[in-house]
C-alpha cells in the first residue's frame, strides 16, 4: 500500500463532524494528518464515519465463534468486514465447562493474530454464559447454566489468557448458601478491568441496582430475556432505562423489539449510552435452514431464527439474529428517524466507549483509518478499514 488521501463532503467524529475533510493516510494505513479543504473534494455528497464495533457476535456465513476453525473466522471475518465492522467480539454461549475452554483458547489465539486486510479483528472476548437465569436463559441450555464462581471465571480467563472483555450476567443469582455471587462476581471483574453486562435476567428493580452499584456498565440486548417491565415492579428494564450512567445494547431488526420501543430506548439511551448490535448467529448471510447456535439447532425461516427443539414443540424462540450492523443503523434511521451521524455512533463510538477503548473509533495521528462511507441516500457504499478500501 502507498500513501493516499482520502476525501468526502463530510467527516463525522465522535465530538462532532468536519466539512470537506482531506484525510492523509501512510503507507501502513495510519494517519497523518486531517485538514479541510473544499477545492479537493472527490466525494461530492457522501458522508465517512468510523467503522461499526461490533460487541456481541456469535457468527456468520455458516461459521459459530463456538467451533470455528481459523479458516472458517477468516471468512466470517470478510462478510463482517462488507457489512462495515473494522472491530469486533466473539461472543460465546453457554455451553460444557470443557467446551468453553476449547472455544476461549481458539478465540484468544484469533485475538492474537493479526487479521488479513480485508477482515474484521476480534480485539477480545465477550463471555454469554454460564452465570444466567434459568428463568430467562432463553435458548441457553438449562442443564450447563452455573452459579456465579470467581473460581470458574479465572478458568475460563486463563484459557482465553486474558481476553475475556466483557461478561453478560445475571445480577440477582446467588449461590448455594444465599450468598450474592451475582454481585461478588461482578465486582472481582470490574476491578479487574472486565466490563458487566446485566442481562438474560429475572431480577427486580432493586436486584438489578444492586449488579449497577457493584459495578455494571452495561446491559446485554434490552428487553430481551429479562423480566417485564410493570408499573409497580419496574424490574430489571425499569432500572437500566432509569440509570443515566449505563449503557444498553439492543437488537434494531425489528422482529426482537417493536418499533415503539427502540425509540423510547432511543430516547432514553441515546446518543451517548446506546448501543447497537446484531447478536447475529451462524445462519447470518445465509438462506433458510438448520444451522448450530453453540451446541444447539438453530431452523431459520422468514427472517427469524428460532430454537428447533422449542419450534418442535409448538413454541417460538428466538436465537439470536441475522441481522448486520449496516442493517441495524438503516433501520434505527427508519424505525426511530434517526440521523446519520446519531446511528452512526451507536454502532461505533458508544461500544468503544463502554469498554473504554475510544481510540477504536477514533480518528488520530498515528492510528489506523478505518471508515465507512455513505451516499447522500445513508446507504453504505465502500469501508476503509485500516487505510485499505476493501471489495
Amino acid at each position: 500500500m502507498t500513501a493516499t488521501t482520502i476525501t468526502a463532503r463530510r467527516l463525522i467524529t465522535a465530538t462532532g463532524s468536519v466539512d470537506f475533510p482531506v484525510l492523509h493516510i501512510a503507507a501502513d494505513g495510519t494517519l497523518l494528518e486531517l485538514t479541510s479543504d473544499p477545492t479537493s473534494l472527490a466525494h461530492e455528497s457522501d458522508t465517512l464515519t468510523a467503522c461499526f464495533f461490533d460487541v456481541h457476535n456469535h457468527g456468520a456465513l455458516g461459521h459459530d465463534v463456538m467451533h470455528v476453525d481459523p479458516a472458517g473466522l477468516s471468512r466470517m471475518q470478510r462478510f463482517l468486514a462488507r457489512h462495515g465492522v473494522a472491530n469486533y467480539l466473539p461472543t460465546t454461549v453457554t455451553a460444557s465447562i470443557d467446551h468453553t475452554l476449547r472455544a476461549l483458547d481458539a478465540l484468544a489465539d484469533a485475538v492474537e493474530s493479526t487479521p488479513a486486510p480485508s477482515e474484521a479483528q476480534p480485539i477480545g472476548i465477550h463471555l454469554e454464559g454460564p452465570f444466567l437465569s434459568h428463568i430467562k436463559r432463553g435458548v441457553h441450555p438449562p442443564d450447563e447454566l452455573q452459579q456465579p464462581s470467581i473460581e470458574l471465571f479465572d478458568r475460563f480467563q486463563q484459557a482465553a489468557r486474558g481476553h475475556i472483555v466483557l461478561m453478560t450476567i445475571a445480577p440477582e443469582l446467588v449461590d448455594d448458601t444465599g450468598r450474592a455471587a451475582a454481585l461478588d462476581l461482578i465486582r472481582y471483574t470490574s476491578a479487574q478491568g472486565v466490563r458487566t453486562s446485566l442481562g438474560h435476567s429475572n431480577a427486580t428493580a432493586e436486584e438489578a441496582r444492586c449488579g449497577i452499584t457493584a459495578g455494571a456498565t452495561s446491559a446485554t440486548h434490552l428487553f430481551n430475556a429479562m423480566r417485564a417491565l410493570d408499573h409497580r415492579e419496574p424490574g430489571i428494564v425499569g432500572a437500566i432505562l432509569d440509570d443515566d450512567s449505563l449503557f444498553a445494547e439492543l437488537i434494531c431488526d425489528g422482529i426482537h423489539v417493536a418499533p415503539d420501543l427502540i425509540r423510547l430506548w432511543l430516547k432514553i439511551k441515546g446518543p451517548h449510552r446506546g448501543i447497537l448490535v446484531t447478536d447475529a448467529m451462524s445462519a447470518t448471510g445465509m438462506g433458510d435452514g438448520s444451522y448450530s447456535l453453540g451446541d444447539f439447532d438453530v431452523t431459520v425461516a422468514n427472517g427469524r431464527a428460532l430454537l428447533s427443539e422449542d419450534l418442535a414443540a409448538g413454541k417460538e424462540t428466538l436465537a439470536g439474529s441475522l441481522l448486520t450492523l449496516d442493517v441495524a443503523v438503516a433501520n434505527l434511521q427508519h424505525f426511530a428517524h434517526a440521523d446519520l451521524a446519531t446511528a452512526t455512533r451507536l454502532a461505533s463510538h458508544n461500544p468503544a466507549a463502554m469498554l473504554g477503548r475510544p481510540t477504536l473509533t477514533g480518528i488520530a495521528p498515528g492510528t489506523p483509518v478505518s471508515l465507512n462511507r455513505f451516499n447522500a441516500d445513508n446507504h453504505l457504499v465502500a469501508t476503509i478499514l485500516r487505510g485499505q478500501q476493501i471489495a
